[in-house]
Parts: structure tokens; C-alpha cells; sequence
């Protein structure tokens, strides 16, 4: 008897022994399982991940109240022509000027910057490297890319390439190949409408034509999102500029007007570098321009 009861007594022992390390085992895979379940929604819910890495986003004031990074504007990179007119000098820059300002530029310690970079400092206040600038092309002309870019590479810069879609592959523009060749190479290409039409006379077709469609032509292009815009003419439209955001665009680019202080973000300020400037003028435009 007393046998029997010594050996009831044992299993019960190992019993227990038996459902507590079950329990510890399923309560530890339990709370394994749910960690990977949350590694999982982190990694796909972009929302999730962004706020853990980048935090909170900024009010358009903060966004506003942030010192301003210079953005430099180029269209034609070209010797002027004899038909050409005076105000014509302000967006043409004969290429030893451009090579001349793109010189000073690194000689004076500016590093170019990308627009995810801008977004990132704007938004989160994600450091920049010192004395940042951004260098942009619009209209698609060829020269941005047979003298522009070029130049840019001496110096390891890098730019933003606003294109036009209607003129990809039309003769003095560039071609996919090159697009695509530039988006390769570390710059950013983005967009600059179909055809030009002045941003403040859209209809609502124009967002499917003007907007969707060119976003979807650069995108097989490139194989990359196109999260950014410059306005035809620098001309925007304050109760147009939410629209942009629902159409997938993280920022746009004006000219040297004021900044939309509901869109700070769809408004940010460039200067063109006119082809008539000295290295020197440009220097001391960029100074001043951007405080």
C-alpha cells in the first residue's frame, strides 16, 4: 500500500512538472509568435515603420519656420542665338557659364542634396550634409543631359531632372534610354506635366492627363515612384495643392514666389540661374534668396 501511494505521489509530481514546462513552452511561443507577427506589420505597413524610424511629422508652421535650402532652376543649357531674346538670357546659360557656376559651387563646399533628403529635413528634421543645395533641370531639353549631367559628375553631384513628357524622343530632347540612364546613375527624374499647361488653369481631366498619365510613363521608364513635381512657369494654385497629395505626391517645387502657408511642402522655393550671371552673382543671389 504504502508502495502504491509513493508511487501515485511521483507521477502527479512529474504530472504537474510536465503541464508547467507545456505552459512555459506555449506562453514563450505565444509571445514569440506575436513578435514576428508585429516584425511583419511593421515591415508592410508603411505607417508603422515610418513612425518608428522618423517620428512625428512637422506642422506646416515648423515646416515654415525651418531655414530654407537652396534650390537652383535650369532649363536650356545652350551658346544664345542671335533670335533669341533678351528675357530669353534669364532661362538660357550658355554652357561655359553653367560649368563656371557648377565649379564655384563645389569650390565653395555646397553639397547636393535629393529631394527625399529636402522631404526628410522639412518633415523630421533629418540632418542635412553642410551647406546643401539642390540643383534641378526642367522641360526635358537634351543639353541636360549632354552638358548638364556631365558637369554635374565632376563634382559628384547629383540633380533632379523635371520632365516634360509629350517631348521624350523628339529631336533636341531626350530619349527614354537617357532618362533612364540618369535615374541610374543616382539622380532623381520627376515631373514636370505632359505638356506644360499652366498648373492654375487645370481642369479635372488634366489630373488624369497632365498628372497621372506622365507619372505612370516616367515610372516604367525608370522603375522608380515619382513622388515629386515643378509647376509649367513656377505657377501654382493654393486651392489646387492638396490635390497633388492625393495624387501621390510627397512635394512640388514653385519658382521664387511666396510659400503656401497651409502647403509650405507643395511649395518650395527655387531660383533660376540666369545665364547672364558671374559665378560671383550667383553666389551672392543664393545668399540672399535663401534665409
Amino acid at each position: 500500500m504504502r508502495n502504491t501511494l509513493f508511487t501515485l505521489a511521483a507521477l502527479s509530481v512529474l504530472f504537474f512538472s510536465s503541464c508547467v514546462e507545456n505552459s512555459k513552452a506555449e506562453k514563450e511561443s505565444t509571445i514569440a509568435s506575436g513578435m514576428k507577427d508585429q516584425s511583419k506589420i511593421s515591415a508592410n505597413d508603411p505607417t508603422t515603420a515610418d513612425s518608428a524610424l522618423v517620428g512625428k511629422k512637422a506642422s506646416s508652421a515648423e515646416v515654415l519656420a525651418k531655414k530654407e535650402v537652396p534650390v537652383l532652376c535650369y532649363h536650356q543649357i545652350r551658346d544664345w542665338k542671335a533670335s533669341d531674346s533678351k528675357r530669353a538670357h534669364d532661362d538660357i546659360i550658355p554652357p561655359a557659364n553653367f560649368s563656371q557656376h557648377i565649379k564655384m559651387l563645389a569650390d565653395s563646399g555646397y553639397h547636393t542634396i535629393l529631394p527625399d533628403e529636402l522631404y526628410d529635413y522639412l518633415n523630421y528634421d533629418k540632418p542635412l550634409p553642410e551647406k546643401p543645395i539642390m540643383i534641378t533641370f526642367d522641360d526635358t531639353d537634351l543639353d541636360q543631359y549632354t552638358v548638364g549631367a556631365k558637369e554635374l559628375k565632376k563634382y559628384g553631384f547629383k540633380g533632379v531632372f523635371f520632365i516634360m513628357t509629350v517631348s521624350i524622343g523628339r529631336p533636341r530632347y531626350m530619349s527614354k534610354a537617357q532618362i533612364k540612364e540618369l535615374s541610374d546613375e543616382g539622380h532623381v527624374i520627376a515631373s514636370h506635366t505632359w505638356n506644360h499647361k499652366n498648373f492654375a488653369q487645370f481642369t479635372d481631366e488634366d489630373w488624369e492627363v497632365q498628372i497621372d498619365k506622365p507619372t505612370k510613363t516616367l515610372e516604367a521608364i525608370t522603375g522608380k515612384k515619382v513622388e515629386y513635381f515643378a509647376y509649367p512657369y513656377g505657377v501654382s494654385k493654393a486651392a489646387s495643392l492638396h490635390k497633388l497629395e492625393e495624387h501621390g505626391f510627397k512635394a512640388a517645387f514653385i519658382l521664387s514666389t511666396k510659400r503656401d502657408l497651409e502647403y509650405p511642402l507643395f511649395t518650395i522655393r527655387r531660383i533660376i540661374d540666369p545665364g547672364t550671371y558671374t559665378a560671383k552673382n550667383l553666389y551672392n543671389s543664393i545668399n540672399k534668396s535663401f534665409k
